[in-house]
């Protein structure tokens, strides 16, 4: 049986970094000196998930470069043949990647809908490329398939980005808190879907897939959750893309599973 092919969503503009996305995507903001992606990658790829396609969007040649560059390839400039060699990088060595064009403004829904055409698989994981998650990747599929619907969400606790304030009936300060993790859960992306989940896209820019298609499945009770209790930790401003660096940089580092 064919592995699930690994969706990610890299066409993002990333207006709330723009200290490091002005010049290129959000997806190839670095984690010690590899991009977010690559830390994304290798989660799957640990759970033996090497088959990726990637959406591009905002500066999707930058990505291109990205993996281009790690090897050494010739080119006949008159038909454009290009020959890869041998893959220098042993931490890539065994992936597939195809590079999507889904346009410069195009929604989630609308990136996975333009990607199709490349996903060959019954089943399909899909991500963010601005998240890293210690989830267990198998566990997820293995949930998903005994579910037997058509979407699946990683359901996580957010960081609260304040401190949390409680105090007693006198009015004084009794403990305080600072960033804790929430008891709520909120989307945490690493989805698992079955291809069916394209009938409710399309390829129409404004195709949000936290929107109708979501919405759609949930009224069909086609959408279930899998609750994770582990780390997870969004890159949506400069702030975070600190702290992932810092919890990097410390060696003690959650996501890191490889």
């Amino acid at each position: 049986m064919q592995k699930p092919k690994v969706v990610i969503l890299c066409g993002g503009k990333g207006t709330r970094l723009r200290e490091e996305t002005g010049t290129k995507p959000k997806p190839m903001v670095t984690i010690g000196d590899m991009p977010i992606l690559w830390h994304i990658m290798k989660i799957y790829s640990h759970y033996g998930f090497n088959d990726f396609v990637l959406c591009l969007g905002y500066k999707g040649e930058v990505i291109k470069d990205f993996f281009l560059h790690r090897n050494d390839f010739s080119l006949n400039t008159r038909t454009g043949e290009k020959t890869i060699y041998e893959y220098k990088d042993k931490d890539m060595q065994d992936w597939n990647i195809t590079f999507a064009e889904t346009g410069e403004n195009a929604m989630t829904g609308a990136r996975i809908k333009k990607a199709e055409r490349y996903v060959d698989t019954d089943s399909f994981f899909a991500t963010y490329g601005d998240a890293v998650c210690d989830v267990d990747i198998g566990k997820l599929a293995s949930f998903h398939k005994k579910q037997n619907t058509v979407a699946t969400l990683t359901a996580v606790h957010p960081h609260s980005k304040w401190g949390l304030v409680k105090s007693g009936d006198n009015g004084m300060i009794e403990k305080f808190v600072e960033k804790p993790v929430l008891y709520d859960f909120v989307n945490g992306g690493f989805f698992a879907f079955q291809k069916k989940l394209f009938d409710y896209l399309d390829t129409t820019d404004n195709c949000i897939l936290e929107a109708n298609p979501f919405s759609k499945l949930v009224l069909d009770k086609q959408f279930s959750m899998y609750k994770h209790e582990g780390f997870w930790h969004s890159m949506d401003t400069y702030k975070d893309y600190l702290d992932l660096d810092k919890l990097w940089n410390s060696g003690k580092v959650p996501w890191k599973k490889w």
